[in-house]
Formats: structure tokens, sequence, C-alpha cells
């Protein structure tokens, strides 16, 4: 069996009617169609969506057919474990240049007991955003479930829900249950379990592809959420040149946040998880065993866990985002 390698994957976009340009003109996605793109998604393994691989030998390939032939020592052994050939997480690009839903996710034993699927616990780091961008999360102070149904009957649950004003460096970490939309103006990345269940609980009051307003899913909904996910919820955390910054650490995933302007070398010893690197600006080689893969602004590549020295050799300031499961993840 051949060696493994740091895998890309072709992107998936993602037309929608709140897309924009962004992704396109400036995170490097290939498009051919409409502008209107409002996803990219980077790695995915949801049914319809697996993600394929776009360089190396193992082109062609997609990640479930990967998982199942290299196992373990694509996403560590405890993961392989516990998810089999499905890979855990999905990684996306987002741009929305209209408000998106409010909704909110199911945690792992609804979406089990209803879907047969895993829940969506979910980050968000800011890329872009306007003045008066918005991102809605989680409720005000002190809202009750009788004030919410009292507000889903009168169309007025926007006014329950906290506002925070993002900006570029910003990360918002959503677990489930906490009720949340992307505002207006915002580009960002979202790194989330992999999971495509969402009950929409109000969206503007917007007409879907007819004149009826797009289906929301309020009774499920009702028993998703979490009424003590409220109050402020922006995590605002600096980079530091040439180290490595943690965002956001739960069971799912930990985010780290790394600038460098220099050669960094990173060990995985400690950990048995694949690693994920997304590049939000500039440019690096990962080098590995005497090889080197270029990564790009835009650009999102996954290191198999059985890689476990790699160094990070920027071509200028860049600025990327690192992501494994903690795998003896203990609160």
């Amino acid at each position: 069996m051949s060696e493994l390698y740091p895998l890309k994957f072709e992107t998936i976009l993602k037309e929608k009617v709140w897309g924009g340009d962004a992704l396109v003109t400036r995170f490097n996605k290939k498009s051919q169609a409409s502008l209107h793109i409002g996803e990219s998604w980077e790695i995915s393994a949801i049914s319809g969506d697996l993600s394929v691989v776009s360089n190396g030998f193992l082109a062609g390939n997609n990640i479930e057919e990967l998982i199942e032939v290299y196992m373990g020592d694509i996403t560590g052994d405890s993961i392989f474990e516990k998810f089999g050939n499905e890979f855990p997480l999905l990684i996306k690009f987002i741009e929305a240049q209209e408000d998106l839903s409010i909704q909110v996710h199911p945690g792992n034993d609804l979406a089990k007991k209803r879907h047969k699927a895993y829940g969506k616990t979910e980050m968000w780091y800011i890329l872009e955003s306007n003045k008066d961008s918005k991102i809605y999360t989680g409720f005000k102070e002190g809202v009750t479930k009788d004030m919410y149904e009292e507000s889903v009957r009168n169309g007025t649950i926007q006014d329950l829900v906290n506002v925070e004003n993002p900006e570029t460096g910003d990360t918002f970490f959503t677990p489930a249950g906490r009720v949340h939309a992307i505002g207006k103006g915002t580009v960002l990345v979202e790194i989330q379990q992999t999971s495509d269940i969402t009950y929409r609980i109000f969206d503007w009051n917007r007409k879907g592809s007819g004149k009826d307003k797009r289906e929301l899913h309020i009774d499920l909904a009702l028993e998703a959420i979490d009424f003590n996910q409220s109050g402020k919820n922006k995590i605002r955390i600096e980079p530091v040149l040439n180290q490595t910054v943690n965002l956001v650490s739960c069971e799912f995933f930990n985010t780290n946040l790394i600038s460098l302007n220099k050669p960094v070398d990173k060990e995985y010893y400690f950990n048995d998880s694949f690693v994920v690197y997304i590049c939000l600006e500039g440019e690096f080689e990962l080098c590995w065993d005497g090889n080197s893969e270029k990564i790009t602004k835009g650009e999102t590549v996954l290191l198999p866990a059985m890689i476990k020295e790699v160094t990070l050799k920027p071509a200028k300031e860049t600025l990327l985002l690192e992501v494994y499961i903690i795998s003896e993840y203990s609160d």
C-alpha cells in the first residue's frame, strides 16, 4: 500500500439565493456558473456530497473510499473505531449576503432518535464582515419556553435572540441546542460535526421557490432548543506570531489559530487524530518526510493521522486554522 500524504479535495460549491461572489473573487473558489455562491464545502462526508481527492495518486477517490482502505491511518485508530468510514467533520466557507434563517440543531441523542444521524455542534471563524453585520446567537438572558412559544405565534422571535456585531477574527461557538443565524454581509469558516440536520424556526417571512413561505420546523425545534444557551457568545482571541493559540476545544473538534512568518515545526504524537489546515491569509508549504505541498489562501488540506511530524513554511505572513479531534477529550 502506497504511503499516504496531505490530501486536497475538490470543492463542492453550493449556489444560494443569499450567496455572493466573495468565495470566488477573494478566496479562490473556481466557479463557472452563478456568482451567488453561498457555501463551499471543503471536506464533506455527507451522503450525496462526498469529497473527492484532487491531488496525488489518490485523486478521484472519495473520502469514504479512502477511509475504507486506510482506516485509522487516515482518521486515527480511536476515531475510526468510533465513526467507521464516515469522516466526522464538515468544513465549509460561507458567504451570506442576506440574513440566514434563525435555526437550531439537535444534539447527538435527539438526532440519533429522530434521524439515525449525528447531532450538530459547530463554530464560526469570521473572515469578513460589514459594520452593520450581525450574528444571531442564543437567546437574550431570561427568555423562557413560554416566551419563546408566544413569540413563534406572534412572529416576533427575532426580538428574543441575542445579537452581536462580528468583526474579522471573531469566533462564535454554537453547541447543539443554541438558536442562531448568520447575518448578512458576513464571510466565515464553519467547522461542524458531520450532520446536515437543521430545524428552521424563523425565516424573515421570505418566500421559497414558489409563492409560499419556506418550510419551518417549529415542533421539531422545540425539543432541540436549550433555553440555557443564552447571552453573549463572541470569542475574541488575537493571533500570536509563530505560535499556536486555541480558539475552541470541545469533544467534537479542537480548533487552533496559527500565525506565522517563519517555518514552524509541528508534532502530533500526543494525539490519535487527523489534522485539517485551512489557509485564511497568505500561503505556505506543508513539508513532511522530504516532501512538500503548497497551500494557498482559501485552500483546505487533510493531514492523515499517520503523519506525525510536519513543518509549515510560509511564503509570506500567513494565517491558518488547525483543526483536529482530541482523542481523549475530557471537560
